[in-house]
């Protein structure tokens, strides 16, 4: 059953809040919830091309006082060639990082290396994010970045106070999330975080989590690639990952009272042989290719049980493109609905642009809210009103994001 109500006035957006009565997803039989950790090959490059929108923008707002036309917002790892044994690797073949999009290369008879920038800011960003990748031996990396096209330069520049949407598309966001979700999405985090790292050395970058939970029980399969210096043979192999797994279910007492279950590169042979070994902790090192879009969604994590938008918010420009600014305003605008108002089970969000209108009033802002009946005329209107505040402060939004304080994957 669904309930609806729409507000509309001269000055603000259309906003549709509508009350589901339908059971939450964290309450239904079945979900699947999966992550792609950082050193996933497809989470480096949607790494990679954020990075370099953000440098592009601080650079751009240096040189000219404002950020010029960019979307970065494609790219490719491919993947290289390795020899790797217990105690030791090497890589035979280099791992590529290409980065292209459009970008401006300035105004006025002034100008920016916007190709010298993104390599360094791909060589810096591999250097961060990884422990065992010799960024000037193992990768080449190679700029294509073409100037952007005149027609969305144009709808770019033609905003006078607020931005110009240079797309009719929309972003999705959904909160709160469910204990298969974050359990996931800690779950990564938690193998690749520093202090699991000095315990756990052995515990590479490329870390991917894909949950299942069938009622009140969560199954997890994690893939991990090793990292070859630090196993000394099949046996220690064999016991990190058992004590690997003991550890993820200790931490996910912290996150939930269900039932874990954990099982690691379910791949491996049960005879030896060929185990998931890396001499860089990364699957990209021996052919494993990565590209911009096909991994975590703005919120960090892979839904097929929600809603989800399938645009590639990594390296669009934070200013205009609205495939990056309305994905992460709907999932921040859910979450604050979501926490500020616990009747709320779920929340909800989808937010609809028209190229050439102006990003704060877009075409559609929809809610859908399961809460009881009761409750739904008060909470429309509260829900309604958080949406109001972030359309109306849009500007500052949108500046927290070009310098990087949402993530995107």
């Amino acid at each position: 059953m669904l309930e609806h109500r729409v507000d509309k006035d001269d000055d603000m957006a259309n906003i549709s809040v509508n009350r589901l009565d339908i059971t939450p997803v964290g309450m239904q039989n079945t979900e699947y919830v999966e992550r792609k950790g950082i050193g996933h090959p497809d989470s480096l490059i949607d790494g990679i091309v954020d990075a370099t929108s953000v440098a592009l923008s601080k650079r751009y707002i240096e040189e000219f006082g404002t950020i010029l036309h960019h979307n970065v917002d494609k790219g490719l790892v491919i993947g290289g060639a390795a020899r790797v044994g217990f105690g030791h690797g090497a890589i035979t073949k280099r791992i590529e990082v290409i980065v292209t999009g459009r970008a401006a290369r300035g105004t006025s008879g002034r100008k920016i290396d916007v190709d010298e920038i993104a390599k360094e800011t791909a060589a810096k960003y591999l250097k961060d994010n990884t422990r065992f990748l010799n960024i000037d031996d193992e990768v080449r990396i190679e700029s294509r970045i073409a100037d952007g096209s005149s027609d969305l330069t144009s709808i770019f520049g033609r905003g006078t106070g607020v931005p110009l949407a240079n797309d009719t598309s929309f972003g999705i966001g959904f909160a709160p999330f469910t204990d298969t979700e974050r359990l996931v999405l800690e779950t990564e985090h938690f193998l690749n975080s520093k202090d699991y790292k000095k315990r756990m050395p052995m515990v590479g970058e490329d870390v991917k989590v894909m949950g299942m939970r069938e009622s009140g029980s969560i199954s997890l399969t994690v893939a991990i690639a090793f990292v070859a210096q630090h196993v000394k043979d099949i046996n220690a192999y064999r016991e990190y990952k058992i004590k690997i797994a003991q550890d993820i279910v200790k931490n996910a007492r912290k996150i939930t009272q269900k039932k874990v279950n954990v099982h690691i590169n379910t791949g491996d042979p049960e005879e030896g042989g060929d185990v998931y070994i890396t001499k860089t902790g990364l699957s990209c090192e021996s052919g494993d290719d990565g590209s911009v879009g096909r991994g975590n969604r703005v919120n960090g994590l892979i839904t097929p049980f929600r809603h989800m938008s399938l645009e590639a918010a990594a390296g669009k420009n934070p200013v205009s493109h609205i495939g990056k600014i309305y994905n992460i305003l709907a999932t921040q605008l859910a979450q604050q609905v979501a926490q500020e108002y616990s009747e709320i089970k779920e929340c909800d969000v989808a937010v609809l642009s028209q190229i050439g209108k102006p990003i704060s009033e877009p075409h559609n802002l929809n809610m859908n809210i399961i809460t009881g009946r009761s409750d739904f005329e008060k909470l429309s209107s509260k829900a309604r009103y958080v949406a109001e505040g972030y359309l109306e402060n849009i500007g500052e939004f949108t500046h927290n994001i070009a310098l990087g304080k949402y993530g995107t994957f």
